[in-house]
């Protein structure tokens, strides 16, 4: 099918007429008429990425609580922020969007700016969000391209070419529909959003409740579930490690502020050693005397995006003197202690939350 063939100002109109009756209620969604709430479509926009809609529900309106404005959130530890994070993955998003958060009060008054250019600039930011927030935020006309945008385009063209290498060529059959039109950017970016979600979706797409069926080249071919290819998956690499857990004399537990860089920058955690794709033989970050007393507990597993792990958790009960003395060369500045009763498991990322409730049931 011709881009030329399709009426962008029908395309819109079939889809703006399906999304006024059956457009999803999400917290940071507005409707009415009434204008978004710029902090709060960034504020989605940050949390959702790589993350679905389900997830994400609880920590926005947890989020709008505790920090109600931009500002509010600007003027946060990034320390709570990380903290009401926890759990929802990808730590990074949360230090750049404090980052952002302080950015925006100094440099741009407490308002997000409504320029793509000018969001450019800002931590957190890329060019999707970038488009996002000018479009739904701003009722600019963005060329918006998410997950599900994109999907569509593939099957409404009948895209041939696997993704993600493909994932272009969607956003550039994508910008066709986008103008000076209807006064409607907002919606129109949204309702394509809800219409991914709902009946263009990955698997046995709703083809005839689809108010866009009679544009879909996919469909007159009977092969939109076919769509989009996708390049073979690469198999999910295996990573190996220790974690370690010491305990003193006073029930306190050894915690560490990860580095600034790197998965799980900024969190508190325990000390690991390097996750590695071999097994390898562990050794103790220190001496083991009559003084200590370990034990191996059951492996903790765990999922990040890119890669699975397996831990090895080595419990070590020890003098805190003692420990602290064995422990001179190796520990550092990030390394403290804290009562195991003290350490809340919603201020740690997942894993070292897993490896809490395991040391627990153990002491």
């Amino acid at each position: 099918m011709s881009v030329k063939k399709i009426n962008p100002q029908d395309f819109r109109k079939s889809l703006l007429a399906w999304f006024d009756k059956n457009g999803r209620d999400l917290p940071w969604r507005y409707k009415g008429g009434a204008h978004p709430n710029p902090y709060h479509v960034w504020l989605s926009e940050i949390m959702l990425q790589q993350t679905t809609v389900q997830a994400v529900k609880d920590y926005f309106l947890n989020f709008i609580k505790i920090w109600s404005t931009l500002p509010d959130l600007a003027r946060a530890s990034q320390e709570d922020v990380t903290a009401a994070w926890a759990g929802l993955g990808y730590y990074s998003r949360a230090r750049n969007l404090h980052k952002c958060a302080i950015e925006v009060f100094n440099s741009h008054g407490g308002n997000l700016p409504s320029d793509e250019d000018a969001l450019l600039k800002l931590p957190g930011i890329g060019p999707y969000t970038a488009a996002a927030i000018c479009s739904i935020a701003f009722n600019k006309p963005s060329n918006v391209a998410d997950g599900n945008i994109e999907r569509i385009m593939a099957r409404i063209f009948a895209l041939k070419t696997p993704f993600p290498k493909g994932k272009e060529e969607a956003k550039v059959k994508a910008g066709h529909f986008i103008g000076d039109f209807e006064g409607r950017h907002s919606d129109y970016v949204q309702a394509l959003m809800d219409l991914g979600a709902m009946i263009c979706t990955p698997k046995s797409p709703k083809c005839g409740l689809c108010p866009l069926s009679s544009f879909c080249e996919a469909k007159s071919q009977n092969i939109a579930e076919s769509l989009p290819k996708r390049e073979p998956k690469k198999k999910t690499p295996q990573k190996y490690g220790v974690v370690y857990i010491f305990v003193n004399e006073k029930e306190e537990i050894l915690l560490e502020r990860r580095a600034e860089k790197g998965l799980l920058a900024g969190m508190i955690g325990f000390p690991t050693t390097e996750w590695r794709e071999k097994r390898e033989r562990e050794v103790l970050p220190l001496t083991v005397t009559k003084e200590l007393t370990v034990k191996e507990l059951p492996e903790v597993r765990h999922i990040f995006t890119h890669f699975k792990l397996q831990l090895k958790p080595i419990l070590v009960r020890c003098d805190k003197e003692k420990a602290e003395a064995m422990l001179s060369e190796n520990i550092e500045e990030s390394y403290f202690w804290q009562n195991i009763k003290d350490v809340k498991d919603d201020h740690l990322p997942t894993l070292f939350a897993k490896t809490l409730k395991m040391v627990r049931s153990e002491i």
